[in-house]
């Protein structure tokens, strides 16, 4: 059986226990907004370009009223998860990820906005846990 080594308070304080990268995309290409399969697809590629392991299927849903009406998706990854939610009423696209493994944000970064042909991004990466 596979133990953690035991860690004192000292080297607990001093890494953070997760990582949490925001990506707000804008001006996105409708097409890649309003299809369950295009999410689909995204999600297991973003998990690949990011090194993170998928845990089962994303669960993926058309909801909402109006204009907030969209996909959400959510996929569990062995170290935590990666949220998006869609708006194709203005052409955007909010992803999450959160993960205890470290992991590049701007290649996330860059690889969102490639995917989604954005032609604006905002993103902010925090340590969690710290």
């Amino acid at each position: 059986m596979n133990q953690r080594p035991k860690q004192t308070l000292q080297t607990i304080q001093k890494k953070a226990w997760g990582q949490s990268t925001s990506i707000d995309l804008h001006k996105c290409d409708k097409k890649f907004l309003t299809s369950k399969e295009i999410l689909a697809d995204f999600i297991k590629k973003i998990c690949d370009e990011i090194g993170m392991v998928r845990y089962g299927d994303p669960i993926i849903a058309r909801f909402g009223d109006g204009d907030l009406e969209g996909y959400s998706a959510m996929q569990f990854i062995h170290t935590s998860t990666v949220v998006v939610h869609l708006d194709e009423f203005a052409d955007r696209a909010f992803i999450d990820i959160f993960s205890c493994k470290e992991f590049n944000d701007k290649k996330a970064v860059d690889f969102c906005k490639n995917f989604f042909k954005a032609k604006e991004v905002k993103f902010n990466t925090l340590s969690r846990g710290d």
